[in-house]
Protein backbone atom coordinates (compact mmCIF):
# COMPACT_ATOMS: atom_id res chain seq x y z
CA UNK A 1 0.00 0.00 0.00
CA UNK A 2 2.89 2.44 0.97
CA UNK A 3 4.24 2.02 -2.77
CA UNK A 4 1.06 2.58 -4.69
CA UNK A 5 0.95 6.69 -4.92
CA UNK A 6 -2.34 7.10 -6.06
CA UNK A 7 -3.53 5.24 -2.74
CA UNK A 8 -1.31 7.52 -0.92
CA UNK A 9 -2.36 10.16 -2.82
CA UNK A 10 -6.15 9.76 -1.64
CA UNK A 11 -5.31 8.94 1.86
CA UNK A 12 -3.75 12.05 2.03
CA UNK A 13 -7.03 13.85 0.52
CA UNK A 14 -9.62 12.36 2.59
CA UNK A 15 -7.93 13.61 5.61
CA UNK A 16 -7.12 16.93 4.38
CA UNK A 17 -10.90 16.50 3.26
CA UNK A 18 -12.36 15.50 7.03
CA UNK A 19 -9.82 18.39 8.33
CA UNK A 20 -11.51 20.69 6.13
CA UNK A 21 -14.59 19.55 7.04
CA UNK A 22 -14.40 19.75 10.92
CA UNK A 23 -12.92 23.34 11.18
CA UNK A 24 -16.05 23.97 9.41
CA UNK A 25 -18.50 22.64 11.78
CA UNK A 26 -15.94 23.61 14.63
CA UNK A 27 -16.08 27.38 13.32
CA UNK A 28 -20.50 26.60 13.41
CA UNK A 29 -20.27 28.08 9.35
CA UNK A 30 -23.55 27.48 7.38
CA UNK A 31 -24.40 24.38 5.91
CA UNK A 32 -26.46 25.70 3.28
CA UNK A 33 -23.80 27.83 2.47
CA UNK A 34 -21.55 24.42 2.27
CA UNK A 35 -24.43 22.81 0.34
CA UNK A 36 -24.71 26.15 -2.20
CA UNK A 37 -21.11 26.65 -2.85
CA UNK A 38 -19.97 23.14 -3.13
CA UNK A 39 -19.85 22.79 -6.74
CA UNK A 40 -18.92 26.85 -7.86
CA UNK A 41 -15.05 25.65 -8.82
CA UNK A 42 -17.01 23.82 -11.35
CA UNK A 43 -18.67 26.40 -13.05
CA UNK A 44 -14.93 26.96 -14.64
CA UNK A 45 -15.14 24.30 -17.06
CA UNK A 46 -16.99 26.71 -19.05
CA UNK A 47 -13.69 27.65 -20.45
CA UNK A 48 -13.56 24.41 -22.19
CA UNK A 49 -16.28 25.49 -24.33
CA UNK A 50 -13.79 27.57 -25.99
CA UNK A 51 -10.70 25.55 -26.57
CA UNK A 52 -8.71 23.14 -24.27
CA UNK A 53 -6.01 25.93 -23.65
CA UNK A 54 -8.31 27.92 -21.91
CA UNK A 55 -10.34 25.27 -20.12
CA UNK A 56 -7.51 23.72 -18.70
CA UNK A 57 -6.16 26.86 -17.74
CA UNK A 58 -9.57 28.20 -16.33
CA UNK A 59 -10.24 24.83 -14.29
CA UNK A 60 -6.66 24.41 -12.87
CA UNK A 61 -6.53 28.30 -11.45
CA UNK A 62 -9.71 27.63 -9.37
CA UNK A 63 -8.48 23.90 -8.62
CA UNK A 64 -4.80 24.38 -6.81
CA UNK A 65 -4.76 25.43 -3.14
CA UNK A 66 -3.03 28.63 -2.96
CA UNK A 67 -6.20 30.49 -4.06
CA UNK A 68 -8.09 29.18 -1.31
CA UNK A 69 -5.63 28.64 1.57
CA UNK A 70 -4.83 32.83 0.91
CA UNK A 71 -8.14 33.37 1.12
CA UNK A 72 -8.44 31.96 4.31
CA UNK A 73 -5.51 33.60 5.65
CA UNK A 74 -6.97 36.91 4.83
CA UNK A 75 -10.52 36.30 5.71
CA UNK A 76 -8.71 35.65 9.24
CA UNK A 77 -6.35 38.72 9.31
CA UNK A 78 -9.61 40.62 8.17
CA UNK A 79 -11.21 39.48 10.69
CA UNK A 80 -14.09 38.45 8.09
CA UNK A 81 -17.96 36.27 9.42
CA UNK A 82 -18.06 35.12 6.08
CA UNK A 83 -14.69 34.63 3.95
CA UNK A 84 -13.19 31.93 6.17
CA UNK A 85 -16.27 30.20 5.26
CA UNK A 86 -15.88 30.18 1.28
CA UNK A 87 -12.05 29.55 2.02
CA UNK A 88 -12.98 25.99 3.82
CA UNK A 89 -15.61 25.33 1.18
CA UNK A 90 -13.39 25.86 -1.64
CA UNK A 91 -10.83 23.48 -0.16
CA UNK A 92 -13.06 21.01 0.70
CA UNK A 93 -14.41 21.15 -3.01
CA UNK A 94 -10.98 20.59 -3.98
CA UNK A 95 -9.96 17.68 -1.80
CA UNK A 96 -13.29 16.16 -2.79
CA UNK A 97 -12.06 16.19 -6.29
CA UNK A 98 -8.57 14.56 -5.80
CA UNK A 99 -10.16 12.18 -3.94
CA UNK A 100 -12.46 11.01 -6.63
CA UNK A 101 -8.84 11.14 -8.75
CA UNK A 102 -10.11 14.33 -10.53
CA UNK A 103 -6.75 15.97 -10.55
CA UNK A 104 -5.68 19.32 -12.61
CA UNK A 105 -6.15 19.21 -16.40
CA UNK A 106 -3.58 18.89 -19.07
CA UNK A 107 -4.34 21.14 -21.94
CA UNK A 108 -4.79 17.62 -24.72
CA UNK A 109 -7.81 16.58 -23.59
CA UNK A 110 -10.13 16.77 -20.48
CA UNK A 111 -9.82 13.22 -19.14
CA UNK A 112 -5.79 13.56 -19.07
CA UNK A 113 -5.13 14.96 -15.06
CA UNK A 114 -2.38 14.90 -12.72
CA UNK A 115 -3.64 11.77 -11.13
CA UNK A 116 -4.78 9.78 -13.85
CA UNK A 117 -6.36 9.31 -17.16
CA UNK A 118 -10.21 9.61 -16.28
Amino acid sequence: MLTSLSILLRIEEAFLLAAVVFLYHYRHFSWLLFAILFLVPDLFMVGYLINLHLGSAMYNLVHTLWLPIALLFAGYLLHSPTVPAVALIWIAHITFDRLLGYGLKYPTFFKDTHLQHI
